[in-house]
């Protein structure tokens, strides 16, 4: 799939996103190997601790739904400069793999492409030779 497609469905996603508290609104559309898309938006709680991010919310409904394995993810917000997964969102979908292709974008679609490794270099794990 293409990029601009995967943005377009985060852009879409970015819709729904439930944020009365800090009026940032967030898409996500998370691209299975499989070929199915799962897209999710952030839902803000004012008992801030329990908002989550959209691209969690897209992974854990693709985990809900069986898959396991992930090429690809935009996340897009109405801001001008490219919008970046933050550390708790970027460490879960490290376990599913450093090589994940993040896509950056603003609300205009423009986007800059990364990885989840090149996110979060030094990931978390309890395999870690300390």
């Amino acid at each position: 799939m293409k990029p601009e497609k995967l943005i377009a469905l985060a852009l879409a996603a970015r819709q729904n996103a439930y944020a009365p508290y800090s009026g940032f609104a967030v898409g996500a559309a998370l691209l299975a190997s499989g070929g199915e898309v799962y897209t999710g938006c952030n839902v803000e709680n004012s008992s801030y601790g329990l908002t989550i991010c959209a691209e969690r919310v897209a992974l854990f409904t693709a985990v809900a739904r069986g898959e396991r394995k992930f090429t690809a993810l935009a996340v897009v917000a109405g801001t001008e400069e490219y919008c970046s997964p933050c550390g708790a969102c970027l460490q879960v979908l490290a376990e599913f793999g450093g090589d994940i292709k993040v896509y950056l974008a603003n609300r205009h679609g423009a986007y800059r492409e990364t990885t989840v490794a090149e996110l979060l270099p030094v990931a978390f794990s309890l395999n870690a030779n300390a």
